[in-house]
């Protein structure tokens, strides 16, 4: 998959898994592979800039927990303001997906 088509995705494919579960970095980096089968891999280096963007936005907040191996992870909550973006987000996705598909002729454009 091209990176860019993965680009302007990304904060609401971010804010979804937080929708479901409060989660720490690389448990969304493996989450996202897993549902994505493979297709979207984010880095370390991709997610940690996004998170901090998101927290000053306000649509996520952090806090620190300690795991059952002791160890303290920064754990990342959807807010409020998260949701209602995510909803917006949503409508936007399922109209652009929409007119893309009637554009392509819906679901007989799998000749491609």
């Amino acid at each position: 998959m091209e990176k860019n088509l993965l680009t302007g995705s990304t904060t609401m494919l971010l804010l979804k898994l937080l929708e479901e579960a409060d989660m720490y970095g690389y448990q969304m980096i493996d989450e996202l592979t897993k549902k994505s089968k493979n297709v979207f891999e984010l880095k370390a280096g991709t997610l940690y800039p996004l998170l901090h963007t998101l927290e000053q936005k306000e649509l996520v907040t952090s806090y620190e927990k300690t795991a059952d191996n002791a160890k303290v992870r920064k754990y990342y909550s959807l807010t409020e303001n998260g949701h209602n973006y995510l909803n917006e987000k949503k409508k936007e996705w399922k109209t652009y997906t929409s007119a893309v598909n009637d554009v392509l002729g819906g679901a007989t454009f799998a000749t491609v």
